[in-house]
């Protein structure tokens, strides 16, 4: 019995030890890793708002013909300097028998008319001389004689540009050659030789022959959400990503703020735009795909921690430090924060740099 007894107690023993030893160590493993220290920094904080878009030329000019035709000769190709007045296109005119037909008729009715009253003019200035027509008459004669000149010169001046497609006179001239409006780079070519061309007139759009533009003025041009927009303001800095040079370094000004918002796929956008200042070197082109930071407010060298460690009570904010001895609890201590981008924060009163701050660990979810 006694030896039953001595083989209890000695099991109670053992069980007890082991008990506290698996304590002893439970409990210092969960005070170790209860938390970690985050040392206060200094860095660069930015207040930000996000734009995406794409790098657009300032002004796209569209080419068209002021004459009908066929596309003879093109004679600039996609991605060419050029200059004002340099050849482009050849437009060889393509007349059908009736508008051909309907030219011809109209400078012999011109021609008709010019030569009836061209006899009655000098019919008049000899009855003027002698006095048997008055100054008013004669002047009247002299009107339609001018008026029927012109109109001879126009029929003939139809005429040629129909056939020839090309009519000269003193001060310009139109013809078949089509040339640059201004100095650029030719972005797209919308036709080739053998395409037809309709002309540029007052009641008709024209056939694009072009489009170029000058890729001296680049602009960066998207949109930003609504919530952003009340802090933009013209002028601002902007930093531009391209996704196809994600090593470029290209900045901007903020010039244009949309006015209005636009609806795209439930959400409430505005347009701005963004003029390009420098692009270290960087070969840009219409149409890269970009996002832009317009910089509202940026502090470099100040203090800054993760906001994820503030917790705001009210209009308060405070952190947790370490506590000062071994065996203490953490302390909480208020601070004053400034300026945030959503990720850091900065520190305006209450640490220094170099002072520790409690992380504590993400809960589990059950």
């Amino acid at each position: 019995m006694r030896t039953l007894v001595k083989v209890i107690i000695g099991t109670v023993a053992v069980a007890t030890v082991g008990y506290g030893a698996v304590r002893a160590t439970s409990n210092g493993k969960d005070k170790g890793s209860a938390w970690t220290l985050v040392k206060i920094e200094r860095g660069t904080i930015t207040d930000k708002a996000l734009a995406t878009g794409q790098i657009v030329p300032e002004q796209e000019i569209q080419v068209k013909s002021q004459i009908s035709g066929i596309v003879k000769e093109c004679l600039a190709e996609v991605g060419d300097r050029v200059e004002v007045g340099q050849p482009l296109f050849v437009i060889s005119p393509d007349p059908t028998p009736t508008e051909l037909n309907e030219v011809q008729r109209k400078v012999d009715l011109a021609d008709v008319t010019y030569a009836k009253i061209k006899t009655d003019l000098e019919r008049s200035t000899s009855l003027w001389k002698e006095g048997i027509l008055s100054k008013e008459q004669l002047d009247a004669t002299q009107r339609s004689f001018d008026e029927a000149s012109i109109q001879l010169d126009l029929a003939r001046e139809r005429l040629a540009l129909t056939k020839e497609g090309k009519i000269s006179r003193l001060k310009n001239s139109v013809d078949s050659v089509i040339r640059a409006p201004a100095s650029g780079t030719l972005l797209r070519r919308h036709v080739n030789p053998g395409d037809p061309v309709v002309p540029l007139t007052s009641y008709q759009a024209g056939t694009p022959l072009a489009t170029m533009a000058d890729m001296g003025t680049l602009l960066f041009r998207g949109t930003v959400d609504e919530i952003d927009v009340g802090k933009l303001k013209d002028g601002m800095p902007v930093r531009i990503k391209i996704g196809a040079l994600p090593d470029a370094r290209v900045e901007g000004r903020l010039t244009r703020i949309a006015p209005k918002a636009t609806e795209k796929e439930g959400t409430t956008l505005f347009d701005v735009e963004a003029a390009i200042t420098a692009a270290a070197g960087t070969t840009l082109r219409a149409g890269y795909s970009a996002n832009a930071d317009v910089i509202i407010q940026e502090k470099t060298g100040t203090l800054i921690l993760p906001e994820r460690l503030v917790t705001f009570e009210g209009e308060k904010a405070f952190v947790e430090i370490p506590p000062g001895k071994p065996e203490g609890q953490p302390e909480k201590r208020e601070i004053k924060v400034g300026l945030s981008d959503g990720l850091s924060i900065e520190v305006r009163e209450g640490l220094q740099e170099g002072d520790q701050v409690i992380q504590r660990p993400p809960k589990e979810i059950m």
